[in-house]
This record gives structure tokens, sequence and C-alpha cells, in this order.
């Protein structure tokens, strides 16, 4: 089996000068030089990088950006630099921090009788935005499905992220996680929390399988781990990534208690205790009375009806009849009301944090 080796070619416009930045400045090793009277071809690497930099290649400057745990440690502490052969070099954390950016607070409806369109995302999964403002981008809503189910083409993988949230809203889904065991089935109703880091793998789904995802920040990194294999060989229920458990949540057997509002009930799934107030997941559907208005002070409070229909009334807003399929936000501060539910009205509902106050207007 013969030897593979790739070598990324960058032009320079001044060789010489370029050997001294690269070995002497960002610490790159010398491998290869040609001519050796009058040099015009140099390989060099260094920080997992094969570089081959060329006096007689065309096209623009290259760009090289190098992410190290302390950057510092490079360059004297240098974020920016230009090499003198043009080379441009941007040095960055290798593990920056999770940045949580304001939420832009706004009422939202967004109706799947909207034909609001389906995209192909990662692993040929169909995903519908619900929330396309994303509140500027303090959170992303998307509704997932897989219209032929079967094998999943995924790769064990990891998010960094705040929150997330898979709720199977119709189907089945199988999951693998770390620590957590082999394979978990989660069925319509059931719900994973997925803790900032823990690495996981699709495996397979039922023809027609949807799921709704919840994450925080909108924008968030998914990293390949192409080291680990899973199932891990340890169960570890009560391990911990970043303050918060993994949770599977089963719907069938849950017990429905009073919810925050008047005329309806939840089932809890858990989840504000094992993200320690991060985040809050509840089920709700019709209970006794009549629904009244409500202000709440949630920093983010979103609600997708999974089924039956009730109408939206919002402060200063035309009232929005919806049903299944259909999301909301609702912004802290707004008078509201669930109005007029179907006996079978069930509704997702996720805040951000867990607990808040609700205060009924009458």
């Amino acid at each position: 089996m013969s030897e593979i080796r790739a070598e990324v070619v960058l032009p320079t416009a001044s060789l010489r000068q370029d050997l001294t930045f690269f070995t002497g400045v960002l610490g790159m090793r010398l491998e290869m030089i040609r001519p050796a009277d009058n040099p015009a071809v140099a390989v060099l690497s260094g920080h997992g990088l094969r570089l081959r930099l060329d006096a007689g290649a065309a096209g623009a400057p290259g760009q090289i950006c190098l992410r190290a745990r302390d950057p510092d440690a490079i360059a004297r502490g240098a974020r920016d630099l230009t090499a003198p052969g043009g080379t441009r070099i941007a040095i960055e954390d290798l593990d920056p921090p999770l940045v949580l950016p304001p939420t832009e607070h706004a009422f939202v409806v967004r109706r799947l009788a909207d034909s609001a369109p389906w995209v192909i995302g990662r692993a040929g999964m169909q995903y519908r935005d619900l929330v396309p403002s994303r509140l500027g981008g303090a959170m992303i809503a998307s509704h997932i499905r897989i219209p032929d189910g079967g094998p999943v083409p995924d790769m064990v993988h990891f998010h960094k992220v705040g929150f997330q949230l898979i709720f199977c809203y119709r189907g089945w889904v199988d999951v693998v996680y770390e620590d957590q065991g082999g394979p978990i089935r989660l069925t319509a109703g059931d719900c994973f929390i997925q803790p900032p880091g823990i690495r996981h793998r699709v495996l397979a789904a039922s023809p027609g399988i949807e799921v709704i995802e919840i994450g925080v920040p909108a924008e968030h990194v998914t990293e390949i781990d192409h080291e680990m294999a899973l199932p891990t060989p340890h169960l570890r229920p009560d391990r911990e990534w970043q303050g918060q458990r993994f949770v599977h949540n089963v719907a069938q057997g849950a017990a429905w208690q009073t919810f925050r509002l008047p005329g309806y009930v939840a089932r809890d799934t858990t989840i504000g205790t094992a993200t320690r107030g991060v985040a809050g997941v509840q089920v709700v559907r019709r209970g006794q009375g009549e629904p009244v208005r409500a202000v709440h002070d949630a920093d983010i409070l979103f609600g997708f009806v999974m089924a039956g229909a009730m109408t939206l009334d919002g402060e200063g807003r035309d009232p929005q009849r919806l049903s299944a399929g259909d999301a909301f936000v609702i912004p802290p501060g707004m008078r509201s009301r669930w109005s007029g539910p179907s006996d079978d009205i069930e509704i997702l509902e996720v805040s951000l944090p867990g607990h808040f106050a609700t205060e009924t207007a009458g």
C-alpha cells in the first residue's frame, strides 16, 4: 500500500522571509526545500498542517486558522498576522466559551399551514424552522422528520450548547448515548435532554419519525468524535456534563398535575431538576375550569401544539387559532390567554429558565 501525503499549497511573494516567519514565529518545521541554489518551493509541517510554500503558484494569498488551548503561547499573543509572503494567519482559542446572545423578545406564531420550507440538514434529516427570528440568536426550535425511516447515516458527535431538548412527536427513534448503556428507543411523547458535550449517535428511526428539537443558543457547534465508540463500557446515569444530567423521560404512566395556567393540567419531564433550573419542559392538556389571561417573566417561553386546537390571545394582537403543528413564543410581560381549547389539546411547553413566575390577570 503506497503512502499518501497531502499538502496545502500557498503562494508566496517572499519565500526566504516566509521560512523565517513560519519556523520562528509559528514554530513550524522545515521538511523540504528546492532547488538548493535558488529556493522556490518549501514544505513545512506543524500544528496538524503540511504546507507547500510555492513562489510560482498563482492565486490570491492563502489563509490559515490556528486554534490553541493557549493562543498566547503562539506568536507572542498576536491574533491576526500576515506572513511576509502574503499568507494571513488567525490564531483562535481551541475551545472558546459558549456565548449566549441576549434574547430579542417577540411574539411569534408559526403555522404548519403556512408551508414553511423543509430543508435538508445533518445526516439527511429534514428541518423546519419554528422560530425564524431565533429571538436574536438566543434559541433555535426545529421540527425534524425522516420520511423514509430506517438506519440513519449518523456519526458519534456532540454539541457545544447551553441546553438541548429532543422531544419525539411521532414515531420512534433509536439513539445511543455516552455512559447511558445500550441503544435507547424514544417513542411518541418521550423526550431526551442532551447535556452539553455528551457523545451520541442516532441509529435508526421509524418511517415518518418527527421530533421537536430546541437548542440554546441558536448557532452552536456540532463536533464529530472519531475516537469514541458507542455504547461506552460504563453505565453512569448520574454523571453530569457542565452541571446537567442526561434525561430519558417516558410519557407512559406519567402523573398529571395542576398547570401554571387555570383550565389546564400538565406532566413534568424532570428536565428542570436535571438541568438545575436552566430549562423546564412540560406537556399540557385540557383541565378543569376556564382559561384566563396571564403574564409570565420567563426569558423564553415556547409552545408547540401537538394535538387539538386552541386560540392564542396576545395583548394587542389579533387572536390566533392554532392547531397541530403550529408553534408560538410569548414574550415576558405580555398578557396572553390560551382560550377555547379542544378536549384533545396537547401542547409542548419549553421555558428558559425552568422556574419562573406567572401572574394571572383575570
